[in-house]
């Protein structure tokens, strides 16, 4: 084994292992800071869809209220004046579907009759005992009752409360409905957030008759569930897929399209009997942390390819610069000397380091011996 190449080479591999190590400890820890950061971000949105969601209840439940305790409106719903309660409050749900995006609001008859639906005033008299039980709920109990339900216009948010005459009996319930196509809308123009709704395709066939029917089309159609309304649907055919719709509970996945990656929530939509009826799916672009992971990866490739050659090149001068270089010259002075010739002095003495200057003493030392001889 030489040391002039045994040497330079377990060194150079030590160190080439050593930011090899080094480098792949610092990409596994950026990449879970890069995690982490995700993860906060889907949180986020988790909690943006939650409190608009909640919201929005809060809304319906409160305008469902105010109109139930009008006392003009308990006094005509007690004297079933349907055409009364329509020219009073006709007005009243056209400013706050214009304004609020509510597009549905009915009156209900025990037990849980349509008596007036502002929104579609020509359809009223169909029992909801079996399609709306929040609405059964309200009647039987006699307490309000917000969340979401499939209507007569589609899905939406929406808030019951019972009503009373102005006697206090009970005659019915009131609810407002709020459209998810708004709220949807409005999330992404204050979270640049893209939204959608699914909905599942029977129940909405069942009992949204109001709705457009081309919205059945089989562009909208992912499984059994239908793409009620969605900010972008270019990016949400991509997106989403029919077995992703058959959560129960929040989730979230990243996945790509049109090039980008976009991190995904799920949040199922529960009727008053606590069935899953539909989802609505938020999506954000993850791109930055993704291509932050990538640059950091490509960075620390570079930085330890020019650590091993930096490094690399720092031991082979020194080894053989500082090293073997004198040690050979002296190695030849020590040759001759052997041979009788004591002609040959050592130059540059003050370059060398004090273990190889103690070895230049020696070789004065044998020389001068040499020459008294």
């Amino acid at each position: 084994m030489k040391f002039r190449r045994s040497a330079p080479i377990v060194l150079i591999t030590s160190i080439a292992l050593v930011i090899v190590t080094a480098s792949i400890i610092s990409s596994q820890l950026f990449t879970r800071m890069i995690s982490s950061v995700e993860e906060k971000q889907f949180s986020l949105m988790h909690s943006i869809v939650a409190f608009n969601l909640h919201g929005a209840e809060d809304r319906a439940q409160a305008r469902a209220t105010m109109i139930a305790d009008l006392p003009n409106a308990r006094a005509l719903f007690a004297a079933k004046d349907r055409a009364g309660l329509l020219a009073e409050y006709s007005k009243m749900f056209a400013d706050q579907k214009d304004k609020y995006g509510v597009d549905q609001a009915q009156f209900h008859s025990l037990p849980a009759t349509s008596f007036l639906r502002l929104n579609a005033p020509e359809s009223f008299g169909d029992d909801l005992s079996k399609i709306r039980p929040s609405v059964v709920a309200v009647n039987r109990d006699r307490i309000p009752h917000k969340g979401f339900a499939i209507a007569y216009s589609g899905p939406a948010v929406v808030g019951v409360v019972p009503m009373f005459d102005l006697q206090e009996k009970h005659i019915g319930s009131f609810e407002f409905g709020i459209a998810f196509d708004d709220l949807l809308d409005n999330l992404k123009n204050a979270h640049n957030l893209e939204m959608a709704i699914y909905v599942d395709e029977t129940s909405l066939h069942e009992l949204a008759k109001g709705v457009d029917p081309a919205i059945f089309s089989n562009q909208n159609r992912v499984g059994k569930f239908i793409r009620f309304h969605s900010t972008s649907s270019a990016v949400f055919q991509s997106l989403v897929v029919d077995k992703d719709l058959n959560a129960t509970e929040n989730t979230q996945y990243t996945r790509e399209a049109l090039g980008v990656t976009y991190g995904v929530v799920l949040v199922p939509l529960r009727n008053g009997a606590g069935e899953v009826f539909g989802m609505v799916v938020a999506t954000s672009d993850f791109s930055a942390s993704r291509s932050s992971r990538g640059r950091a990866f490509v960075w620390q490739a570079l930085i330890a390819i020019f650590s091993i050659v930096l490094l690399a090149g720092v031991t082979l001068v020194i080894i053989r610069g500082i090293l073997l270089r004198p040690l050979e010259f002296i190695t030849s002075r020590f040759a001759m000397l052997s041979n009788g010739d004591t002609s040959a002095e050592i130059p540059e003495r003050d370059k060398l380091c004090d273990e190889l200057k103690s070895l230049a003493q020696r070789y004065d030392e044998l020389r001068n011996a040499r020459k008294g001889d």
